[in-house]
């Protein structure tokens, strides 16, 4: 069924919405998939905080406009657009498309909005290569600790020293 001017231009202002409030977007062809590996790709998505919008070329180019993000060639998008939007992690879209990119061959970057600008695909693929913010943030966290561990383990390994050479003397003499 076709959808009403009205669907279109709802449609048309929450995708804008989407682009402008999200922290980053990645857009990929779904063309091909089955509907099955459509929802596994959506559930995926839910799962790391990730929207998933499927939407038609003259819809994204739309947006993209109202967005204030007019300089993308929508042209070059084939097949089907699916718009993947990050909430809390601009990371976690691209690394969930690259990786079920790599599964399904269908499957293709053709860029992203990161910061308010548009990146290309390689820039998306070089983004999906990033650690994830949780991860980033545990390496911070162990980098920070190090320092303090090692000094405690400096510290106690005297105690443990006198330790074994008590044990030592105590066994010489029993």
């Amino acid at each position: 069924m076709a959808k009403t001017r009205q669907h279109k231009l709802t449609a048309i202002s929450e995708l804008s919405e989407l682009m402008k409030s999200k922290k980053a977007t990645v857009f990929a062809n779904f063309q091909g998939l089955k509907v099955s590996e459509m929802e596994e790709l959506r559930g995926l998505c839910r799962e790391q905080g990730v929207t998933c919008i499927a939407a038609k070329k003259t819809l994204v180019k739309r947006a993209l406009t109202d967005a204030g993000i007019g300089d993308v060639d929508t042209k070059l998008f084939e097949g089907g657009v699916a718009a993947f939007f990050a909430d809390e992690d601009e990371v976690a879209p691209a690394q969930i498309v690259a990786k079920y990119a790599k599964d399904h061959d269908v499957i293709t970057i053709f860029g992203g909005i990161l910061e308010g600008g548009y990146i290309t695909e390689d820039k998306v693929t070089q983004l999906s290569a990033l650690p994830s913010k949780h991860q980033l943030l545990g390496q911070l966290v162990g980098t920070l600790n190090a320092p303090i561990s090692g000094f405690v383990q400096v510290l106690s390994g005297n105690t443990r020293g006198l330790v074994t050479v008590l044990n030592a003397i105590k066994d010489k003499k029993a």
